[in-house]
């Protein structure tokens, strides 16, 4: 990539030496012996290096006019890069310029191969730094998306605000939480509402379907693994741990865990670190675990299924979904926002639900719950037959 140069200082003789040097070496060299030109320079171009003297008073040699425009300059492109020059280095002034992000110090009269390395290195270091930063709002935007609402916790029955009064306590905080609920209930939308309601809400929503990940490869959806730990593994994989890092990981179907697995998880949450498949050295990790399970409770409490430590550590909290039989006033709300959905994706109007078909929706015990009553809404006709039985 093309590489800019500014150089600033007060001595001419020093400029052109600067610019004769590094124009063998860089693509582009501006200089100036003005220092109130910056503002103006970095405005007009972006300069991956800025040599900046520091003194520019004659008989000045504190350096604090070089700190106040170095800073000066990191305020206007927080990713600059500044290599300081002086004929007068002192260490505690060196020390300073450090702290407040000078990149490196070159002593003048230079030698040419020191000061290019110095500022190949430091434009090596500006392009980290903007890479870096554009992997920053790139996860930004992809933790935006993946948290993007896609449906609503929706209830108004004593169970349900039961629901979201333990979600409202629950969500600050960093405790775990446990969702109970048979299949369709919702159980991943309380826990992305969970996400959402938390310190955690900027950092990514991260789900793992634990029932549908083949036993011997848990670890290293979980965990990650090194290249050649196992036959193709083919390179270094983050496990989903590492990528939560900083959000929230979502363990759906946890009762698909094997006990022979449960020690690994239960380790992962007690030393809040993870050992890829095939590593030696730990890495840690900060992630909140929100984990769900349609298993009957008679099971998570049978210590041969289930380890009760670990399930101690993931149900500091507990939240137990109704079904939608025992919620049956909640239906009609439902069904009118699935059918407002539909109209959106479809372009249609929204179409209303006649009076007995909502009342034989209402009726219905429904075995597959919110999740079973939205696919019976299709979006062409009010009602599939095949949905109530018929």
């Amino acid at each position: 990539m093309p590489v800019a140069i500014l150089v600033v200082d007060d001595d001419n003789d020093v400029l052109t030496a600067a610019r004769l040097l590094l124009k063998r070496h860089f693509d582009a060299v501006t200089t100036t012996n003005q220092p109130e030109r910056i503002p103006s320079l970095l405005a007009e171009t972006r300069f991956d290096v800025v040599l900046l003297d520091m003194n520019f008073v004659t008989g000045e040699r504190s350096g604090r006019e070089g700190l106040s425009w170095m800073t000066r300059i990191l305020a206007i492109d927080p990713e600059a890069v500044v290599v300081l020059m002086t004929a007068y280095t002192a260490v505690e002034t060196a020390v300073e310029a450090m702290k407040l992000g000078a990149f490196d110090f070159v002593a003048k009269p230079w030698q040419n191969e020191k000061l290019i390395a110095t500022v190949r290195a430091a434009a090596g270091h500006r392009q980290k730094k903007v890479e870096v930063r554009q992997l920053e709002r790139q996860n930004r935007e992809l933790a935006a998306e993946m948290n993007r609402p896609s449906d609503l916790v929706l209830g108004e029955s004593p169970a349900m605000r039961r629901v979201f009064e333990l979600v409202a306590k629950a969500a600050p905080t960093d405790a775990n939480v446990l969702i109970l609920g048979e299949n369709g209930t919702g159980k991943e939308l309380v826990a992305r509402e969970l996400h959402r309601q938390s310190a955690r809400a900027d950092g990514v929503f991260m789900s793992v379907d634990l029932g549908a990940i083949a036993e011997t490869l848990i670890p290293s959806e979980l965990f990650g693994h090194k290249k050649g730990a196992f036959t193709g593994a083919s390179e270094n994989r983050i496990g989903r741990f590492q990528a939560a890092n900083g959000g929230t990981l979502f363990l759906d179907e946890l009762g698909n865990i094997p006990r022979h697995l449960q020690a690994k998880l239960l380790t992962a949450l007690e030393r809040r670190e993870v050992v890829p498949v095939g590593a030696n050295a730990p890495v840690a990790i900060d992630v909140r675990v929100i984990s769900a399970t349609n298993a009957p409770r008679g099971e998570l409490v049978d210590e041969q299924l289930f380890r009760q430590d670990l399930l101690y550590r993931l149900n500091t909290v507990e939240i137990v979904l109704p079904p939608l039989r025992e919620r049956a006033e909640d239906i009609p709300l439902l069904a009118d926002h699935f059918m407002r959905v539909y109209a959106r994706k479809y372009g249609r109007a929204v179409r209303r639900i006649a009076e007995d078909a909502m009342a034989a929706i209402t009726a219905y015990p429904w075995p597959g719950n919110v999740r079973a009553l939205r696919h019976a809404l299709d979006p062409d006709g009010i009602m599939n037959p095949g949905a109530l039985g018929g």
